[in-house]
């Protein structure tokens, strides 16, 4: 019968336990992942009435959302929501809506992971912290809560008819404005690819 050929020296417990949590969670599994690696975030912000007349818009900027291998982060309603989740799947793009209460099944129908936070309005927060970019498109106060949440969280943030900042000489952040969802998507994804 062959014996182990261990070393007769006593390991130190905290050498094995260090050389566990490093092959468990250390660099050789996860030293590849990094912002750049993974798939961005957009969030599309506006308004959740079904008969906007910005549906074309938001089907637009969804569906460049998804051509330019962002997944589409959203309230997950109707309106602005909705359209824009449309667009991004009409091009097999990815979609996330968080809800803002607790019923996964409130989710309009392009929505591929639907998340109920049970936060009402306070999921404007989630998704500016989750988000690694936001348009703001047309809206009311809810809109308008997110793009400041946004600004305010450092993360890239840009209006179509949107609301305009009056900033009597304050230092908030300005909010960029763009004409269409292309002038929009090429700015905002030039500032996730370099952030200032």
């Amino acid at each position: 019968m062959a014996r182990s050929r261990r070393s007769s020296r006593p390991r130190s417990a905290s050498a094995t336990s260090s050389r566990r949590a490093s092959s468990r969670y250390g660099q050789s599994r996860y030293s590849s992942y990094s912002l750049s690696s993974r798939r961005r975030l957009v969030a599309v912000c506006g308004e959740s009435d079904p008969r906007t007349s910005l549906a074309d818009l938001a089907f637009e900027l969804g569906r460049g959302i998804a051509e330019r291998g962002a997944v589409l982060i959203c309230g997950g309603l109707t309106g602005v929501m909705e359209h824009a989740a449309r667009g991004a799947r009409s091009v097999g793009g990815l979609t996330i809506g968080l809800l803002p209460g607790d019923e996964p099944n409130e989710a309009n129908e392009y929505i591929d992971i639907a998340i109920a936070t049970s936060l009402g309005h306070g999921r404007n927060a989630v998704l500016a912290k989750t988000a690694d970019g936001v348009v703001g498109l047309g809206g009311g106060l809810g809109t308008l809560s997110e793009i400041a949440l946004a600004l305010r969280n450092g993360r890239p943030t840009i209006g179509i008819r949107t609301w305009r900042f009056d900033r009597d000489a304050r230092s908030e952040p300005d909010l960029p404005l763009a004409d269409d969802p292309k002038e929009a998507l090429d700015w905002l994804f030039a500032r996730m690819a370099n952030p200032t």
